[in-house]
């Protein structure tokens, strides 16, 4: 009778589910980590080689992870092995620390933030690029930039405002080719910033500014706020203000704003303002003498 007890029968089929659940579940994840294990083993030394030679630290935790699950651990343990090594990573590159026992030994390599923007502004390239170089305006109308001064053509001396502290330093343009690009490098004792700012013509009267830099950062301070990216914000908030400053004052008298148009190669001037502006007088000239002639002939 007990045999044909329907809670005995209710139970016996309840426990039979469940133990089947268990074996399909266990099946299917072992087949995923049988699919995922042969997907990534060919790729794990790839990663790992790349992560040993400067690979960021998304790499080396996909590399870590990879291993581990390759070679049988769990995929929780292999997950956490992964996190592990990537934040440790992350925390090492900020404060230019790695490789060697300890920290020690391996050598210290500088962590370089790239930043790259771009933005549109509209107004002709010879507008945009003419006023970009009126470096003496910057800090009327960029938030952090607190004193731009000229020592001479291809020399600037910078303060500015990052976080709560105030920072100097030099740059010297390396290359400066009028309406096209500007191209300058930096040193200082809390780190520096080189980088390149071209003008491209999308219409005659819209330019797109592209602003591509290497930020070198150094000490502690600066190394946190390197991990936190808060110079690629500063970056476009400073383009913005550019954006609103042209928009607002220079489009209503561009002739005002004369510019620097002088060439610098190798970081010397092989071109001054003056000879510049007359020769593009120069141009100018001849090219309207070609057009009345072209009319009268």
């Amino acid at each position: 009778m007990a045999a044909n007890d329907p809670g005995a029968l209710a139970n016996r089929a309840k426990e039979q589910l469940g133990a089947d659940l268990r074996d399909l579940a266990s099946a299917i994840g072992e087949r995923a980590v049988s699919v995922v294990t042969e997907r990534i083993t060919g790729a794990t030394g790839r990663l790992s080689e790349y992560a040993k030679q400067g690979g960021g630290p998304g790499l080396i935790a996909a590399a870590t992870g990879a291993q581990q699950l390759a070679e049988g651990k769990s995929p929780m343990k292999a997950m956490f092995r992964a996190g592990l090594a990537g934040g440790k990573e992350k925390v090492m590159s900020a404060f230019g620390r790695g490789g060697g026992k300890g920290g020690k030994g391996g050598g210290k390599k500088l962590k370089v933030t790239n930043i790259v923007e771009t933005i549109e502004v509209g107004v002709p390239v010879r507008v945009a690029y003419n006023q970009w170089t009126q470096f003496g305006d910057f800090p009327s109308f960029m938030k952090k930039v607190e004193q731009a001064d000229c020592e001479s053509d291809e020399k600037m001396t910078w303060k500015a405002q990052v976080f709560w502290s105030h920072r100097s330093w030099e740059s010297t343009i390396v290359r400066q080719i009028p309406d096209r690009l500007i191209h300058w490098r930096s040193k200082g004792e809390k780190g520096s910033v080189d980088g390149t700012v071209s003008f491209h013509e999308v219409t005659p009267d819209l330019t797109r500014v592209l602003v591509v830099l290497e930020y070198h950062p150094q000490g502690l301070f600066e190394h946190t706020g390197n991990l936190w990216r808060a110079q690629g914000r500063r970056v476009r908030l400073e383009l913005k203000h550019f954006v609103r400053h042209v928009m607002t004052n220079t489009v209503l008298d561009p002739d005002s704003v004369e510019g620097w148009r002088g060439e610098i190669e190798d970081s010397q001037v092989v071109k001054d303002h003056e000879t510049a502006l007359r020769e593009e007088q120069e141009a100018r000239e001849e090219q309207e003498a070609r057009e009345e002639q072209e009319q009268r002939g």
